[in-house]
Order: structure tokens, then C-alpha cells, then sequence
């Protein structure tokens, strides 16, 4: 019998194939990426992405409905987005669920209007949208769905045709991106979206389907800038209470405002981030249950978690002191006490940064920043890891350096999640960016002259970095072998070689130019440090009227990260 109109729970099950199934074929989607880097990560992070609302989902049970269904699938893609393709596939699920949360019954016709919703909203959320990309099929997707509306209304056979054009769309997405044409593969972002939509239409069509593989996404560690383990003397409120309140009532902005006024009175570190028909509390409070008794009066609470900060002092001062006495600390355990509680003491501003590698970091944590989120072209940062980030720093405004072109939209998404803190996405694609936006700040300006001026001077900064190529391809007339050594620019690669220091000076040969003062070179973790002082020697030789300063970066998979200005 044909399938006319999907409840909440059918809808549920479809949408968990649909991830299941870009779950399985993630691996096969990364190998999409048009520069054969080993770093392709489109469908690492599209699944991530949607395994963060696949939990929430699973966690509904058989209590779904199309509202809790709708809230779990939106909320938990935009908090779990990471990379450009999560962030914009969250954006895709949010315009969706705008339009099937006001039905309990979804046809032909509402399922049209919910995906030209989604095409709406993503393409609102990026500043610059590309043809050829993940935009380009889900608008192929919304355009056939609203042919065939009001022609069938048998579901299966309305996404059977659907999605049929959806891969139609995507053939073509090399002919609407040379780049692509040139590597010889489709659009990775399209392609991960046309899995969701044939893993969502297999459950409809009755296919079986292994929700064992759907696991848990790992959410990446972030670590606070600074060793030093924290007096208790300085843990002035000693619970780190965190709750998610259910509303059954009005939370308008005057709700919102004597809430986080009444948490101010009781504590501090406060985070009060409201979304639809759900607000997300943090607090530092010496009485926790004063926090949840005020809660209580908008609605039910879920996620509740409290946390003794003084007896997690405990814990890491026995940890400092075993370290001391040479005993090693487990990795797990490492990792946890990078975490430290946000300072009690408000301040002006601070600074999050994006980071990759010991030396990076404290080069970052050298110039201020307050709190580096791990991360880059291998991991990208959620942004349920930025809004943990901003929780952390306790300041009235607060500048996020992504430092890498595939994590801005995340931070733009934790910026538009924050209400009580002023948050200023300074759009650094770079480390030599990010560092040079940090010499670019000046204390008493103001933030919109400080995001101004930082902004105008990382334009300035030229970026090459060096690795090695995980695939054959041809890109800009360059014909590239698995195994070789690539220079790649800002925009493009730009030399291509079989020894690492020999291609890193064709690169910058390309880079350098009359107006170059300074080139700064940032060694990674696979260079010896005898080697990249003969290579910054070498440099130093070549541009004798140039400064060269050479670092210790530690960064993974580039051998070399060297800017020009």
C-alpha cells in the first residue's frame, strides 16, 4: 500500500537511516575532497554533524512527537554542526523542521515547502554561496519536489523521482565548478547529502536497517590556555551546575533577562542561551538547587548535571603531583584536567583561538589568548565546542580566531547562540592570521574598531602551507602524484616537488614580492629542529632584505606553515 503522509515516529526512523547511511559512507565522501590533502574531511564532518542529532533523537524514544522530533533534529544538528558541510547540512535540517513542526501528518505538498525551507535557510546562513556545491543539489532536491507536489502524492514514488534529480543535479555539480571537473569527482558536500536523502527513502521504502552502526560522535577536547593549576582559594562559587529547561510557558525577553539577573545574584560564569521552546543554563553557584527551583517555574528540566569544582581541584592537584614525583598520568585523564573553570573575575575581553600543535599554542597563549580550542584542517570544532569555549571566558566581549576557512561558520553559529556576552568572529583562515589579528589588537579601542582594524590587516597576510598529496589529481594544470610534496596558497597550490624544503621555496618564491617585509615560518612536528634552522638559514640567505623569523609550530600533516607580509 502507497505511503501518503509520514508521522513523527516514521519520520524519526528516516531520519536516523539517513544518517546511518552517510555514517557508512563517510570515508568514501572525504576521498571527494578536490585537494588530494590528507585532510579531507566533508564527510567526517557532515557525519558528525548529524550523529549529534541522531542522539538526540535516539534519545526521544517511542515518546516522539513531530515537535520533540523537530527540536531534537534542529538543535542537535546546529550545536554538533562542524566544518562549512555540517554547518550548512544543520542549516538544511533547521529550515526543514521549521516547516513539518507545525503538522502532524507530512504529505507530498508539506514536504515540498519543508524543503524549500531548508534551501532558504542555508543559503541565508553562508556569506558567499557557491554554485556547484551541497547548495546547488538540496535547491535541485526543493525545485523537483515542488514540480511534483501536486502531481503525487505517493511518498514513495515523490522521493523515489526526487532524489533521482538530486543526483541528476549533482552529475553536474563539474560542470558548474572547474575545479571539480579537473579533479574528476562531484561536489563531497552534495554527495553526503544525497546519502541522507537515500538512507532516509530506504526506511521508507522498508529496508532493514543496522542502527548499531550510529554512534556517539566524539566531541573534541578543548584546552584552556595556561598550566597553572587554580587555587581553591580562588573557587569562589564552588558548583559548576548546568541544565537544559523544557519551557511550558513564556520566556520572553523580560523572562530572560530577570533570570539571568536572578542567576547573577547567586552566582557566576552565567550562560543563558534560549532556542525555541528550549533554554540551556550554566551557572558557578555555591547552592545549585536555588538555580534549579528558579528554573523550574518556566518548565520541566532535563540534562541536569552538577559538578564540585572544589573537589575537582582535589583530583588535579594529585594528578600535578604525581606528574611531579614522575608517575605518568593516563591520556584520558590528561586531557580532562586541560579543562579548567572560567575565571571569577569579569573582565573587559578575551580571546578564543583555534589550534593545532604545542608550539602554536604557545604562541597563541604568548600573545593572550585566554582559550584554545584543539583543532583544524584534521578536526574541526563543533559548535557546541565554540559555545564551550565562550563559557569558559569570562569577559564582556569575546573574539573567536577560527584560523582555518572550514571553521567560521561554526563560530558565526556559537555568535548567534550567545546571548550574554558581546562575541566578534574575527574571520582569521590561517594561523599567521589569527596571530597577526592578535598584534593587530589594541586594548583601549573599541571592539567594532578592533574587529575593523584586525580584519583589514590579516587581508594583508599571504599563507602557504606544506604536505604531502594522499591521492593522483590534476588541479590548475598541475599534475599531482600520490606521495608528492605540495605547496598550497591561499587560493590555490602552488608548487609541486618530491622533497619538502625544495617545494616550501617554490612556494614562497611565489608568495614574496617587492613589498614583502617579513616571512615567518612555522615548523611542524614531523621536522627536526637542525633541519628547519637550515631551511630558515637558506631562506634567510635567498631574501637578504627580508626578516625571516622561524618557530617551533608542533602542527600535524604540514611540514611547514609560513606566512609573508
Amino acid at each position: 500500500m502507497a505511503v501518503q503522509s509520514l508521522d513523527a515516529k516514521l519520520i524519526a526512523k528516516m531520519f536516523l537511516a539517513g544518517a546511518n547511511n552517510l555514517n557508512a559512507k563517510k570515508e568514501w565522501i572525504n576521498e571527494l575532497n578536490v585537494f588530494p590533502v590528507p585532510d579531507g574531511d566533508t564527510g567526517t564532518n557532515m557525519t558528525l554533524t548529524i550523529l549529534s542529532a541522531a542522539k538526540e533523537v535516539t534519545n526521544l524514544g517511542d515518546s516522539v512527537n513531530m515537535a520533540s522530533l523537530c527540536k531534537a533534529i534542529s538543535s542537535g544538528s546546529l550545536r554538533g554542526a562542524r566544518g562549512n558541510s555540517g554547518v550548512i547540512l544543520s542549516q538544511l535540517l533547521r529550515g526543514f523542521t521549521k516547516v513539518i513542526r507545525e503538522h502532524e501528518e507530512v504529505d507530498s505538498k508539506v514536504l515540498a515547502l519543508a524543503f524549500n525551507k531548508a534551501v532558504e535557510t542555508a543559503y541565508k546562513a553562508v556569506m558567499k554561496p557557491k554554485e556547484g556545491t551541497i547548495l546547488t543539489v538540496a535547491r535541485g532536491a526543493a525545485e523537483r519536489a515542488s514540480e511534483l507536489s501536486d502531481k503525487i502524492q505517493d511518498l514513495d514514488t515523490f522521493l523515489d523521482k526526487v532524489i533521482e534529480h538530486a543526483e541528476y543535479v549533482l552529475k553536474q555539480t563539474p560542470e558548474m565548478l572547474p575545479v571539480l571537473k579537473q579533479a574528476g569527482v562531484v561536489d563531497s558536500g552534495g554527495q553526503g547529502l544525497v546519502e541522507v536523502l537515500k538512507g532516509a527513502n530506504d526506511a521508507l521504502h522498508g529496508k532493514e536497517v543496522d542502527f548499531t552502526l550510529l554512534v556517539t560522535p566524539s566531541v573534541s577536547k578543548a584546552k584552556a590556555a595556561g598550566g597553572a593549576v587554580m587555587e581553591e582559594a580562588d573557587i569562589k562559587f564552588g558548583y559548576c551546575t548546568e541544565f537544559i529547561i523544557m519551557l511550558d510557558k513564556i520566556f520572553n525577553a523580560k523572562n530572560e533577562l530577570d533570570f539571568k539577573g536572578y542567576l547573577e545574584s547567586i552566582g557566576d560564569s552565567i550562560v543563558c542561551v534560549a532556542d525555541d521552546d528550549v533554554v540551556k543554563v550554566h551557572v558557578h553557584t555555591n547552592d545549585p538547587g536555588l538555580a534549579i527551583q528558579r528554573g523550574l517555574k518556566y518548565g520541566q528540566l532535563t540534562s541536569m548535571k552538577i559538578d564540585n569544582m572544589r573537589e575537582e581541584h582535589h583530583e588535579r592537584v594529585i594528578k600535578s603531583a604525581q606528574a611531579d614525583a614522575g608517575e605518568e598520568t593516563p591520556k584520558e585523564e590528561k586531557e580532562e584536567t586541560a579543562e579548567q573553570p572560567a575565571s571569577s573575575e569579569r573582565k573587559a575581553y578575551g580571546f578564543i583561538s583555534v589550534s593545532a600543535g604545542e608550539g602554536l599554542d604557545e604562541i597563541f597563549k604568548g600573545l593572550g589568548v585566554d582559550y584554545i580550542i584543539a583543532g583544524g584542517q584534521t578536526m574541526n570544532p563543533s559548535t557546541e565546542d565554540m559555545l564551550n569555549a565562550i563559557e569558559k571566558v569570562n569577559a564582556d566581549t569575546v573574539y573567536i580566531l577560527p584560523n582555518n576557512k572550514n571553521i567560521i561558520l561554526a563560530a558565526n553559529q556559537a555568535q548567534a547562540l550567545t546571548e550574554d556576552k558581546n562575541i566578534v568572529v574575527i574571520p582569521t583562515k590561517t594561523v599567521p592570521q589569527g596571530i597577526t589579528a592578535l598584534i593587530t589588537f589594541v586594548p583601549d579601542a573599541s571592539a567594532e574598531e578592533n574587529e575593523e582594524a584586525m580584519t583589514a590587516e590579516i587581508a594583508k597576510v599571504k599563507t602557504g602551507q606544506v604536505t604531502y598529496a594522499v591521492r593522483d589529481t590534476v588541479i590548475d594544470d598541475k599534475e599531482i602524484k600520490q606521495g608528492n610534496i605540495m605547496g598550497i596558497g591561499d587560493k590555490t597550490i602552488l608548487s609541486v616537488g618530491t622533497t619538502v624544503e625544495d617545494t616550501a621555496k617554490d612556494m614562497l618564491r611565489q608568495m614574496v614580492d617587492s613589498d614583502s617585509e617579513l616571512i615567518s615560518i612555522y615548523y611542524g612536528n614531523e621536522v627536526g629542529e637542525e633541519i628547519a634552522a637550515k631551511f630558515g638559514e637558506d631562506v634567510g640567505k635567498e631574501y637578504g632584505d627580508i626578516d625571516v623569523e622561524i618557530h617551533s609550530g608542533g602542527q600535524p600533516i604540514y611540514y611547514y606553515i609560513i606566512s609573508v607580509e
